[in-house]
């Protein structure tokens, strides 16, 4: 995939995972990218860690992936900040 593919799928699921974790209003679009590529990592990581296929392309299975890891470095992020949404 390329950089555009990465910036544009980081967005989509930045943005959905901001939606799940409730801190959409605290995060702008590339605060969006950027916690959607960091989840793609996170989320592959895991996948790949249990048996799984990570990000590999752009598709549906890449953007769960990729969102599943977003709210997870969320949660993380929300846990040792002590913000609440």
């Amino acid at each position: 995939m390329n950089i555009i593919g990465w910036i544009i799928l980081g967005g989509i699921a930045g943005w959905i995972a901001s939606k799940i974790a409730g801190t959409d209003k605290q995060q702008g679009i590339f605060l969006n990218i950027i916690v959607g590529i960091i989840g793609a990592g996170v989320g592959g990581f895991i996948m790949s860690a249990i048996g799984g296929k990570g990000v590999d392309e752009f598709n549906l299975y890449s953007l769960l992936v990729a969102v599943f890891g977003a709210v997870i470095a969320l949660f993380i992020v929300k846990a040792v900040t002590g913000k609440k949404a």
